[in-house]
């Protein structure tokens, strides 16, 4: 693939994974932030499973997004290319057990409607949704997804691939981000809105990334400055010399 035709992958991808995972993210709190979220489980089994599909499509994505953008971000460190996808691989894994606990709820909530007493269900639905809160809420958000756009916006701005501008504000999202995952796991309410508002910056920054890389692609690398080889009397790049 050329860098352009590699740059307006990476930017439909990302516009892929944020559109499924925003709609998805929506179907499965129109189900399991209910209050009686076992009987929205059993009641809407079709939703609840519309919206992990949803996740496994952006955990694809975001995988996609590492392997495609690689030998791009090889030529700026290999280490960092390499740790970008690993990155993104084990984000990957965590919307995917996310997603088999939530499949687990629909089936949670068929027992516990047929019991007579539901108590125990109810229980070990309390553990699912609080391991996918904790699991996405504080984990992803606080380490892995953080670590993430971090080693992509510093690899961007250290190869010049897109607008020093653009990678900055993809850094300090990525701080925002890390501290919402921080407050989270110190007792700050899920999807309150502090939360919204420290990771709202690198949701924006990713979907301008997105459509930079599609309109525009990567910024061409600077060109290098020359010197006089006196002995030939005839310029030569720094790279040559």
């Amino acid at each position: 693939m050329t860098d352009r035709a590699t740059a307006a992958a990476v930017g439909v991808l990302f516009l892929v994974g944020t559109a499924a995972g925003g709609i998805g993210l929506a179907l499965q709190e129109s189900v399991v932030g209910k209050d009686d979220y076992l009987a929205a489980a059993a009641a809407h089994p079709d939703r609840l499973a519309t919206g992990v599909l949803l996740e496994l499509v952006m955990g694809l994505a975001v995988v996609a997004i590492a392997v495609v953008i690689y030998p791009v971000l090889r030529r700026a460190s290999e280490r960092l290319a390499m740790a970008y996808v690993v990155a993104r691989t084990v984000e990957a894994v965590i919307y995917i057990l996310s997603g088999a606990g939530l499949l687990a709820l629909i089936t949670l909530g068929e027992k516990s409607a047929a019991a007579r007493d539901g108590t125990t269900y109810s229980a070990v639905g309390e553990l699912v949704n609080a391991e996918r809160d904790w699991a996405g809420n504080a984990i992803l958000d606080g380490v892995v997804f953080t670590v993430g756009a971090l080693i992509l916006n510093y690899a961007l701005f250290r190869a010049h691939l897109v607008p020093g501008w653009l990678s900055v504000w993809g850094l300090l999202g990525a701080v925002a981000y890390l501290a919402s995952g921080v407050l989270v796991l110190y007792g700050l309410e899920v999807m309150s809105s502090p939360q919204v508002a420290l990771e709202a910056p690198l949701a924006l920054q990713e979907l301008a990334l997105g459509l930079w890389l599609i309109l525009r692609g990567f910024t061409a690398p600077r060109a290098a400055p020359t010197v006089v080889d006196r002995s030939l009397r005839r310029p030569v790049s720094h790279a040559a010399a």
